[in-house]
């Protein structure tokens, strides 16, 4: 009996999104104070660039 495996291209991969998202925001905000980030986190939030409620 064979068994045969279907491999099927993913239209999107979250994964993927997730960890280029990631990187782009920890690049941006690296050399930030805290006080920084929390105005940069807070002015995405507010453009409503994320679906994250605070």
């Amino acid at each position: 009996m064979e068994t045969t495996i279907k491999k099927t291209k993913k239209q999107f991969d979250a994964i993927k999104v997730m960890r280029e998202i990631r990187d782009k925001m920890s690049l941006e905000i690296m050399n930030m104070s805290y006080e920084q980030e929390r105005e940069y986190l807070d002015k995405i939030l507010l453009q409503g660039k994320c679906n994250v409620a605070k």
